[in-house]
Parts: structure tokens; sequence; C-alpha cells
């Protein structure tokens, strides 16, 4: 059993509030989840250059001088905002892979937690009030954004185990559920060259959409896709740069619920998540059908869905 939230902000006004909004919902989670707690946040971007999010349990001495260091191996500028356990690098764009492969080598305690233009995920063993609080989440802006507590039944309880999972650029998933295939099917990724860090069943299932997604498909039809090539019981919800999707196994014994205004689309584990968003009482409020997969794009106004 686990927690998951969602927001999607159609109304730019309220983006400086995504952060307090999300971590209000996912504290009323709490009970799903109590081991470890993590958030995504899509936030702003700059032309030429991109982020990464990483990780070390020794921030003091892993943290000192990184930035100086991968500019020199870069050769461009490096900015750092370093924030408890999590540090985010402001890297020139294309770089990622180059920055990640250099990492154990710097300090072999960093651990990249995420990739891409606009996202930052930060997550750590804990309650998620005081996960949310040490990295001060609630005043972080951005256009959409999820969010996982965690009890864990597939691996251990470790910062690497804690949702969201990240595994392409600007690609994350927090999942409630057990995949049954995950180990045939991670083996398989990995052929394919799919980097995957964990023993996590959910990791195994950011990574296939991951694959797909770079073998041309879009959000929606990954999901759909993942209806016949994963097995277990699953709830998924996925955050991409521009789009925010959710698919359940056609069984559906998972509890989901959203909800859409002109303002937002929110999705939250039970309802409870849901009560103290703006305008809540007159939002359309319904449960996620079974094998039919929901996603928004900033691209396109309208919700697209599709049953499989």
């Amino acid at each position: 059993m686990c927690g998951i939230v969602g927001l999607f902000l159609k109304d730019r006004t309220l983006e400086p509030k995504l952060g307090e909004m999300l971590t209000a919902m996912l504290v009323t989670m709490t009970d799903r989840g109590p081991d470890s707690a993590g958030i995504a946040i899509y936030g702003a971007g700059n032309a030429g250059r991109t982020k990464m999010t990483v990780q070390s349990d020794t921030p003091d001495t892993a943290f000192a001088g990184l930035d100086d260091r991968l500019g020199k191996l870069l050769g461009a500028p490096v900015g750092m905002r370093a924030k408890s356990t999590h540090a985010v690098l402001d890297l020139p764009a294309g770089s990622t892979a180059q920055v990640r492969a250099a990492l154990p080598d710097i300090d072999p305690s960093l651990r990249m937690m995420s990739r891409g233009d606009t996202l930052e995920i930060y997550k750590e063993v804990g309650l998620p009030r005081d996960v949310a609080a040490r990295f001060d989440v609630a005043s972080m802006s951005g256009s959409h954004g999820i969010g996982h507590t965690r009890m864990a039944t597939e691996s251990a309880v470790t910062t690497m185990g804690a949702h969201p999972f990240n595994t392409g650029d600007d690609q994350c998933l927090v999942h409630n559920g057990s995949l049954s295939n995950h180990n045939s099917l991670r083996r398989r990724l990995r052929r394919d060259g799919i980097h995957i860090e964990t023993e996590n069943d959910t990791e195994v299932g950011a990574a296939y959409l991951t694959w797909q997604m770079q073998n041309g498909a879009t959000l929606g039809e990954a999901l759909e896709r993942s209806l016949d090539d994963l097995d277990g019981f699953f709830t998924f919800v996925v955050g991409t740069k521009d789009g925010f999707g959710v698919v359940r196994d056609p069984i559906a014994c998972k509890p989901a619920v959203m909800a859409e205004t002109d303002q937002y689309v929110a999705f939250g584990s039970e309802y409870r998540a849901l009560v103290d968003l703006p305008g809540i009482e007159t939002a359309r409020v319904w449960e996620p059908e079974p094998a039919t997969v929901y996603f928004w794009s900033h691209d396109t106004p309208t919700p697209t869905e599709k049953a499989a």
C-alpha cells in the first residue's frame, strides 16, 4: 500500500503555489506509506541549459566544489543549488550523460535523482511532512508535479528505492501496486541500453515507458502498451516535460480518484488528498476507469482519454 498524488495546473496564476498544494496533498497520504517519500516538480527551464538533481548521504563533502569540478570537466559554467542531501546542477544542454559518468570518480556517494530541462526530484527515507520540509518543497513553483509516500514491498527502504523514479529526460513515474514480471523486463530493457539502478519494480515500469518513448511512442501510447506488457496490479501517475498521465491495470484494485476544474487536474489515492484544493466543491470528481489511459498536455488544452 502506497499513497500517490499528482497536480497538473491549467491556471498559470497557481504555479507559485504548486509546491505548497502538492505537499499538503501528500501529507494527507502519510498513513498509506510511512517508509519514504518523494516529490517531482516541473518548474522553469532556461534555453541552452538543463538540470540534474543529485543526492549524497555526505553532502558537506560531496557538494563542496562540485560545481567547479564539473565546470572544468565540461569547459563551461555549472551552477549548483544545494538543499540538504540534494543539489540541483545547472548544466549546459546535452551534458547530462557525461556528468553522470563522471560522478562516481568525483565522489562515490553521489547519485543521480533526476535529469531534464525542467524536472527536479527530491526524495528521502522518512515521512512526507519531514521530507517536504527538508527540501522546502512548499516554496517551489511549477506547472505540474507528482508525489509518493511508500510502504515498501518489493525492495529495501532506501533513498534510491523511494519514488518518483526518473529514467529519461524530464520523465518520471510513481506507482501503487506490484509488478510480477519486473525481473525479466529489467533484463530486456538493460539489453536495449536502458539504465536501471535498483531492483525496485517501479523503476522497471518507469524504464519501460522511457524505452517506449525513445522508440517513438507518445506518453499516451506508452501507457496503452503497458497494459499488455506489464503483469501485476498497478496505478501509474507519470510526468513528462509537458504532460501528466494516469493509467490503472485492467483489474484496478488499487484506489484512485481524480478531480478536474478550469484551474487544474488532480489525482489522489484517496479523496481526502484533494479536499483542500481550491474549487474542489464544484470540481468534476471521478474514479479512473480500469485499462483506460488519461493524459493532459500543456500543448493540448483538452484532456485525452482512451480505453485500451
